[in-house]
């Protein structure tokens, strides 16, 4: 059976999903990666004071050994879904979600519970892989780009509502409750994947699981300029953000004293990059990936710079003027990140799962390691955080500059749009 989804419904014998449903389902793929390390937020410092951590810079390894963890397993999941498709390893990836979740929420020590943080890790990548897979196999050029935009939007409310919920449990229960309620979210996106997905891949499209094609595959993504170039952009300006996401309690709990008012703060951020996937969805079909991340990259690095030099004062930012510079330069993020991503993805088609999972290993593993850098240097000011959103801004731009071979907000023709064949 042949459907394209822009029109159609994806089916399957014995299943339908419309495009809504598909929207939602691979956003809630992707958003229990980011209750993940949203939710924690709020506990870290019970988590620390029950565990024994005396460092308060040592907290934050509770995010790193997650991302470190998903980072590393991408590298398997791509090879391995282009081979067996796309349900199986999803739905083992989950399975290993779930468990772990159970078994950090049971942890008696601190080392136990990075390594079952770790372990979550593992199982999250599948969702992240093979969720990005499932659309490209589905669509391609802008109309994909507008997909990852409104699954971007919804992935985006996870951040809004996470710290918060987290505080919530926290007020009724301890830390442990919050794994208890992360494996039960991925318990109903499990059974939801179980009963509604279909294999989009299709058989004549699967590769050999062999050292060869895999290293074929891996040497397609690697040598590809645009792939590369909008990998590496994306890297390092997620290093920024995790540099961000590992000190935001300190942030604004030791800086700004804002206390139960932390989740608050957070979400408002969130929603700002919700509210920029949102309009890219709506703005990517007229005028093009490139024009509208491009003019955002350099949005954002202009802030930066401003929000650097205002935090090298003695006094630290005024949280007002703090908020709306952090606030711009996430608005600016939430574009960047569907719209490179896509870009990444788009000449990669007949390679999806690999791609994905390069780009994924990549982004994660180098956004991960300058993040953890980031984190560590908290040193009481957002200094270490703004130098990072800059630096690692203009880093990105430079990749961006070599990957358009040194031509900016220029849109491409549209690819046609990509159909998807399923059983």
């Amino acid at each position: 059976m042949t459907t394209d989804l822009q029109t159609k419904e994806l089916q399957e014998p014995k299943m339908r999903l419309g495009r809504i449903e598909f929207i939602a389902l691979i956003a809630a793929l992707m958003a229990i990666n980011a209750l993940a390390i949203d939710i924690m937020l709020p506990g870290l410092q019970e988590i620390g004071a029950s565990l024994g951590v005396t460092n308060e810079n040592h907290r934050q390894y509770v995010i790193s050994a997650y991302l470190f963890g998903f980072g590393f397993s991408q590298l398997a999941y791509g090879p391995i879904s282009d081979r067996f498709g796309r349900r199986a390893p999803l739905l083992i990836g989950l399975a290993i979600y779930v468990l772990s979740a159970l078994g950090a929420a049971l942890s008696p020590s601190f080392t136990m519970l990075l390594a079952f943080r770790t372990l979550q890790g593992v199982g999250a990548a599948a969702t992240r892989v093979i969720a990005v897979s499932i659309v490209r196999d589905t669509f391609g050029g802008r109309q994909m780009a507008e997909v990852m935009s409104l699954v971007m939007m919804v992935f985006m409310i996870i951040p809004v509502i996470a710290p918060a919920t987290g505080q919530l449990i926290m007020l009724f229960g301890e830390w442990h409750l919050i794994f208890a309620f992360m494996a039960v979210m991925a318990l109903a996106v499990t059974l939801w994947s179980f009963f509604r997905l279909p294999e989009t891949l299709h058989p004549e499209n699967r590769r050999a699981f062999t050292a060869g094609s895999v290293a074929r595959g891996f040497g397609i993504v690697l040598s590809n300029r645009v792939a590369l170039c909008y990998t590496l952009a994306t890297s390092f300006m997620l290093g920024a953000l995790f540099g961000f996401i590992n000190s935001a309690q300190q942030i604004y709990v030791g800086i700004y004293e804002l206390h139960e008012l932390f989740p608050l703060a957070f979400a408002a951020v969130a929603a700002t990059m919700a509210l920029s996937s949102f309009l890219n969805s709506r703005m990517v079909g007229r005028y093009g990936m490139r024009r509208i991340s491009h003019i955002m990259l350099v949005i954002f690095v202009i802030v930066s710079l401003i929000w650097l030099i205002l935090s090298m004062r003695d006094a630290p930012v005024p949280f007002p003027l703090f908020l709306v510079m952090f606030a711009t330069v996430m608005f600016c993020f939430g574009s960047i990140g569907a719209n490179f991503n896509s870009l990444a993805m788009e000449p990669l088609g007949n390679v999806a799962g690999t791609a994905s999972s390069v780009l994924g290993f990549t982004q994660t593993l180098i956004g991960a390691t300058i993040g953890a850098i980031i984190g560590q240097s908290y040193n009481g000011t957002t200094t270490p955080i703004a130098a990072g959103y800059f630096v690692l801004g203009l880093i990105g731009l430079i990749c961006v500059l070599i990957a358009e071979r040194g031509k900016l907000f220029q849109p491409h023709n549209s690819p046609a749009p990509h159909v998807v064949h399923v059983d």
